[in-house]
């Protein structure tokens, strides 16, 4: 309703021309009014996630959201390690507070892929620590929203602010949830990866927060062989203390549960280079902390990615199979 009222509707069946709203990325009424949609959006999420996780959820935190298939190349995994870190330092130093962020998870593993479920039991098992920690919990809340499908994809993605799309460069064949998210006015946190690298080009890569190796840097170290994730443990802290945890936290509960985790981390040599993006992805979660603190430039970013994501329409791309492959003529 907003875009039609500045623009009209013809937008609808030709999404191309969203690119008119792209006028108003100054207009603080039209920006504060995006962020009020937003919240709205927000406030819906909230009441669902309260209703059936029995979490409460401040709706004026971050929402960072990773929902996709559970595997590893996709790396969950990174995300929660970076959620621990925060924990841990919060815990440790009483001057070190985030922006408030709500982390939210959606996702399925098939039923014989072992280490994803052990994956989405760490999850589980560190939002019960942190959610429950009154220290900290106004500043992190982790949930994992259960039996992810369309239906709840229709309430999560219109509430993100932010679209994490973090799989290993080279990895990720496109990627389709990375443009409903653009669609919806949430930013990408992402690697230089499948549909990530269109929505860099088209939004402006300052509308976007990239992080991490490209495809070339992967795969030269995947020829190289130069990369030990032990080299990682044992210089950086912050990545001794995350694999520490899996024996020794209140979610690792004293045994050996994680260690299947530990081992294909640390004894099969990082094989999505989780390690090796850490402290770029530690950054870039800074940089989402900082822009998000400025409502108005944040707001603008998200109406630069609407106003560019006409592109991944389907429509578009069926025009372009019809005209360039069946060569065929539109009926009048």
């Amino acid at each position: 309703d907003l875009i039609t009222s500045k623009i009209g509707d013809s937008w609808i069946t030709d999404m191309d021309k969203i690119k008119a709203f792209e006028k108003y990325s100054n207009d603080k009424k039209v920006l504060d009014t995006m962020s009020e949609i937003k919240l709205e959006n927000k406030k819906k999420l909230a009441a669902y996630v309260k209703e059936h996780n029995g979490i409460d959820v401040d709706v004026n935190s971050i929402f960072d959201v990773q929902i996709k298939r559970l595997h590893a190349y996709k790396r969950q995994l990174m995300n929660v390690f970076h959620i621990i870190y925060l924990y841990q330092r919060m815990k440790s130093d009483p001057n070190f507070r985030i922006y408030p962020r709500t982390f939210f998870f959606g996702a399925k593993a098939a039923p014989s892929y072992t280490y994803a479920k052990k994956i989405i039991e760490l999850i589980l098992a560190v939002a019960n620590v942190v959610n429950d920690d009154e220290e900290t919990n106004k500043y992190l809340k982790v949930v994992f929203i259960e039996n992810y499908g369309v239906t709840l994809a229709e309430m999560i993605i219109p509430a993100a602010d932010v679209s994490e799309q973090i799989s290993t460069a080279g990895k990720e064949a496109s990627g389709t949830s990375n443009m409903k998210f653009m669609m919806n006015g949430a930013i990408t946190l992402g690697t230089l990866d499948g549909g990530n690298i269109e929505i860099a080009e088209l939004a402006g890569k300052e509308n976007c927060v990239i992080f991490g190796m490209n495809e070339k840097e992967v795969e030269a170290h995947n020829l190289n062989g130069d990369y030990n994730p032990w080299d990682v443990y044992n210089s950086d802290s912050r990545v001794k203390n995350i694999m520490d945890s899996l024996f020794s936290s209140a979610w690792a509960d004293g045994d050996n549960n994680f260690r299947m985790i530990f081992d294909e981390i640390m004894n099969r040599r990082d094989e999505y280079y989780i390690f090796a993006d850490f402290d770029s992805y530690v950054k870039a979660h800074e940089k989402i902390d900082q822009l998000y603190r400025d409502s108005h430039k944040w707001q603008a970013m998200c109406l630069a990615n609407i106003a560019n994501s006409g592109h991944f329409s389907s429509d578009r791309t069926i025009e372009e199979y019809a005209t360039e492959i069946w060569k065929l003529k539109k009926v009048k």
